[in-house]
């Protein structure tokens, strides 16, 4: 059987524009900043809650309009609310570091050794267990109303998070890789530095961002209490005082900084696991 290669090369022609098309539109599809996407959506519910409260769908008593909460933001910019984000930041940080820094300890210590693991994990997860607002009696009894009750809170919400990610990263290394490691007759100390820290990062660097994001959770709980400064008292004055924007601005300034704090995470993260070959360096 004969094909006419005129005939042929008239099927397929048509086809070639198409074939062309492709990487064209693909590279179009590129050049939209990723950072550009994540504003769609925020933008969106903006003009919808303004055009809302303008139109009368809703009441701003209830749900002010976002250019009434930006008012309140810049007044409460000239009377000293920097004061107020130092304060929640500092506390943040403060209770991060220790319930962090401690959960990285016990949680390396569970996921390294059975024996230590049956004596502490059956606590830790029992202690995870209890919700916030149930330490703060125990908290205010113990430590008074003072900056400690408030950093120890946090400390603890941040403790759990981080610990899980660490007991359960040294947990799950595999098998394989420390099999090789002790045929090449590595020390414990250098099987520990070169092997299961390296493997163990990802989990370990997820449970420290699940930990800043829950230490914000919980110094709104801590500030809510008895406070005289930060973002959990403009909560409670915006709520004795009838004010939505107030409230509405406090939640903003903690969306802003919770995302800036994991942002930073997420750079830290990207940086010390930039050697892993994963799917996310492939997805479109």
């Amino acid at each position: 059987m004969s094909v006419d290669p005129q005939a042929l090369g008239q099927l397929v022609e048509p086809c070639a524009p198409a074939v062309a098309a492709a990487p064209t539109t693909a590279a179009r599809t590129r050049r939209v900043p990723m950072p550009l996407l994540g504003l769609i959506l925020p933008l969106g519910v903006l003009v919808l809650g303004e055009v809302a409260v303008r139109q009368g769908w809703i009441s701003p008593n209830l749900l002010p309009a976002p250019s009434d909460v930006l008012r309140t933001l810049l007044e409460l910019g000239a009377q000293g609310l920097a004061t107020h984000v130092l304060a929640s930041s500092a506390r943040v940080a403060a209770g991060f570091a220790i319930g962090g820094g401690l959960a990285l300890a016990v949680g390396a210590a569970v996921g390294l050794s059975r024996r230590v693991e049956a004596l502490l994990d059956p606590s830790c997860q029992a202690l995870r267990a209890i919700p916030s607002l149930a330490w703060v009696p125990l908290l205010l009894l113990w430590l008074g109303i003072d900056e400690a009750s408030k950093v120890v809170l946090i400390a603890i919400g941040a403790f759990f998070p981080v610990y899980m990610g660490v007991a359960s990263g040294f947990r799950d290394v595999d098998r394989k890789l420390v099999e090789v490691a002790r045929m090449h007759r590595l020390s414990q100390a250098a099987l520990v530095r070169r092997v299961l820290l390296p493997a163990a990062l990802p989990a370990v660097l997820t449970g420290l961002r699940n930990g800043l994001s829950l230490a914000w959770m919980f110094m709104v709980a801590a500030e809510l209490i008895a406070a005289s400064q930060g973002l959990g008292y403009l909560l409670t004055d915006g709520r004795e005082t009838s004010r939505a924007d107030i409230v509405l601005a406090a939640i903003v300034l903690l969306a802003v900084l919770g995302k800036a704090s994991d942002t930073a995470m997420q750079a830290l993260e990207r940086r010390l696991l930039a050697w892993r070959d994963s799917f996310d360096n492939t997805r479109a």
